[in-house]
Formats: structure tokens, C-alpha cells, sequence
């Protein structure tokens, strides 16, 4: 049995802890198209054949790159990774979370559930402050180039991930354990547990799913973008999220303070929880 509560903050990772998407710090350039070029492809892929965006986006890539001449290998994914911008205080903000849920007695782990993709993410400065990645990726070939999509996670697809970090499944092809009936005592981590940041669309459902099972979801917005600002306000009218906070991550930010209530709360019903054990 678990002496202690595990507190799951779980991230998507465009526009939510870096204002842009992934493939716009490196790969966009070195195909030569602006980031309006590619998105506009890409959209107009999916549009064409509906087809699935992440799906869409995936096969531009590697036909992008073939007509450039250039090697999509998972060393080459990371190295665009390291040019990653991220929000004001996101290097810090994981430590920073850390030593406040280890002051409260609370164990905090950290996660992302993106429609991005896990080799650049794993090239990000941040890579290492993650319990574990759920993310797209591709597949490689014998000479370790990117030949097709491996895993392409869509919305519905984030809500799997939930799940499965709730009872402790990091492999992202298992689909029989994650759909398993387990008694409550056997997950590792509740949804009354689970903190969920998105700026999106495609954060959506898992926020809801969060939100209506007890946990909390956040909607971060770009504070310079009166229509990200225009969303968040939107998704917390809508009763889609808890809460709403600028990107701002730092020790000093709404962002932290807004964790540190939602940890001081957890730890509080954790409490409660003990005396309903009374005989």
C-alpha cells in the first residue's frame, strides 16, 4: 500500500509549456518553409483526404524531407529538441513543484500526453523531469531513418493515456491491462489526483475527463494572445476546466500558486479519508 499520495501533473506540450509547435524550432526551417507553409500543407492534406492531422502532419514531414535531403533519424529529431522554446519558468517549475509536494508530503510525478512528437520532446531541455512521455513517434527503418508513423495520438487517443497512468501502464501498445477492471486500491494514481494543463482543442476531452472525475484541469494561455486568453476563458464558461492561468511558470506566478492550493487540497481529503477508516 502507498504510505503516501502520488499527485500526477500531466502536460500537453505545444502552446502549453512552449508557445509553438515543436516542429517550428528547427525542422520547418531546414525543409525551407515558413511555419504558415507547412500548417497550411498539412491542413489542406488532411482536408483533401480526410484524413487524421496528426496523421497528415506526420507524412508531410517525411515527404518534406526526402525532397530536402534530409535524414529523419531519432538523433536528428532530438537535435531540433534542444531549440525548444519554452515559457517563462518551465526549467525551474519542475523542481520548484517538486520540493512543494515533498514539504506537504505529497509525491508528485510529471507527464506529457502530446499530439507532438516524443523524439523532439526527448531532445527538450525538460526531458528528464518526466515519469514518462505518451506522445506521436515514428517508425524507423533498417537504417534508422523515419518511414512511417509508429503511434499518433489524437484527442481521443490522450484520453487513453489518462487511464493508463492512473494505474501505472507506460507501454503505449498495451490495450488490455489499460481496460481491465481494478479495484480502486490498485491504482496508482486517482483522477481526484490528477492535475491536467492544455491550451486546446485537442486537450479537450481529457480535461473534461479530469475535471468530471474529480481532478483538476487548467487551461494555460498565452498571455500576449488576446485570442488564447479569448479560449481559456471560453473552456472555463463552458465548465470544460477548473481553472484558467497565463503561461507563466515561474516560482512567483498565478500558475504555482494555483498548484500549490490544488496539492494543499489533496493532501487535506487524503486526510479526511483516514478518519472515515474508523472501527
Amino acid at each position: 500500500m502507498k504510505t503516501k499520495p502520488i499527485v500526477a501533473l500531466v502536460y500537453d506540450f505545444d502552446g502549453t509549456l512552449s508557445p509553438g509547435n515543436m516542429q517550428e524550432f528547427g525542422f520547418i526551417q531546414a525543409i525551407g518553409h515558413t511555419p504558415d507553409e507547412f500548417w497550411s500543407k498539412s491542413n489542406g492534406l488532411a482536408k483533401g483526404q480526410d484524413a487524421s492531422d496528426i496523421l497528415s502532419y506526420m507524412k508531410l514531414m517525411i515527404d518534406e524531407a526526402r525532397r530536402s535531403g534530409i535524414r529523419l533519424t531519432r538523433e536528428g529529431f532530438r537535435n531540433y529538441g534542444k531549440d525548444i522554446k519554452l515559457y517563462d519558468g518551465v526549467k525551474e517549475w519542475f523542481r520548484n513543484v517538486n520540493e512543494y509536494g515533498k514539504s506537504q508530503g505529497i509525491i508528485i510525478e510529471h507527464y506529457i500526453n502530446s499530439s507532438g512528437l516524443i523524439e523532439i520532446i526527448e531532445g527538450s531541455p525538460i526531458a528528464g523531469e518526466f515519469k514518462h512521455i505518451f506522445a506521436s513517434s515514428f517508425i524507423y527503418d533498417e537504417n534508422g531513418e523515419a518511414e512511417w508513423p509508429g503511434s499518433s495520438v489524437d484527442y481521443t487517443e490522450k484520453t487513453q493515456f489518462l487511464f493508463k497512468i492512473r494505474k501505472g501502464i507506460f507501454s503505449l501498445r498495451d490495450s488490455k491491462r489499460v481496460n481491465e477492471s481494478w479495484a480502486d486500491e490498485w491504482k496508482r494514481i486517482p483522477f481526484t489526483q490528477m492535475i491536467y494543463f492544455g491550451d486546446g482543442e485537442t486537450d479537450i476531452p481529457s480535461m473534461k475527463l479530469v475535471s468530471l472525475s474529480g481532478g483538476n484541469a487548467i487551461a494555460v494561455f498565452d498571455p500576449s494572445s488576446p485570442e488564447k486568453k479569448a479560449t481559456a476563458r471560453k473552456l472555463l464558461k463552458q465548465g470544460r476546466v477548473n481553472f484558467i492561468t497565463p503561461a507563466s511558470f515561474t516560482k512567483d506566478s498565478r500558475t504555482f500558486r494555483l498548484v500549490c492550493a490544488i496539492i494543499d487540497k489533496i493532501k487535506a481529503e487524503n486526510e479526511l479519508k483516514k478518519f472515515t477508516l474508523y472501527k
